[in-house]
């Protein structure tokens, strides 16, 4: 069982207890959004610290009708 710390540019964004080590270049799934792991740090026997990168997701514009005003 290791302790695994996730980080996204110094920020902690979860804290869990796995049986195995997610890998370098790894595709996970955090909180519901696409995130990479991008290094994984030991700190002590079994405490590690995992930087991950999450996927951007662009915002949609809405859609401007035409002869509407907004009053």
């Amino acid at each position: 069982m290791f302790v695994t710390h996730f980080y996204e540019n110094k920020t902690s964004v979860l804290s869990q207890l796995l049986v195995s080590l997610p890998t370098i270049e790894e595709n996970i799934k955090i909180k519901g959004r696409k995130a990479k792991v991008v290094q994984i740090l030991q700190i002590e026997d079994n405490s590690y610290h995992v930087s991950i990168i999450f996927e951007k997701v662009p915002k949609k514009q809405p859609l401007k009708e035409i002869g509407k005003k907004k009053r």
